[in-house]
């Protein structure tokens, strides 16, 4: 088993201002693609890493409860933070250290899932 997390959706209810939002955070083209009828989908670039995808459908709902899934914001998390609220969301907890283990923060974001961002500086 070479990773715990093998991929990762974020419920949208409105997957054009979610592709907006996470595209202006992570500072990367964000398009929505195909997907099965009935559902939209838009797959954040992952070259090196594990991939996921922001999604529109039945029984995907958002949530600032429950399961977090935290984004890699590069070497810094600062940059992805302070483009939080520009973007139409907003910061739960500001950047934190955790030690040898890096940095994190919470975020809600335009659809109301709380995710956390991570970065060893």
């Amino acid at each position: 088993m070479g990773h715990a997390l093998n991929w990762f959706e974020i419920p949208a209810i409105d997957i054009q201002r979610a592709v907006r939002f996470y595209s202006t955070l992570l500072g990367v083209k964000i398009e929505i693609g195909p997907a099965s009828p009935g559902y939209q989908m838009a797959v954040i670039p992952h070259p090196d890493g594990v991939g996921g995808a922001l999604i529109h459908g039945e029984g995907y709902v958002p949530s600032s409860d429950g399961t977090v899934v935290y984004l890699a914001c590069g070497p810094d998390l600062r940059p992805a933070l302070g483009r939080v609220e520009a973007a139409g969301g907003k910061i739960v907890v500001q950047r934190t250290n955790i030690g040898e283990n890096g940095f994190f923060a919470f975020i809600l974001d335009t659809e109301g899932n709380k995710v956390g961002l991570h970065s060893m500086e």
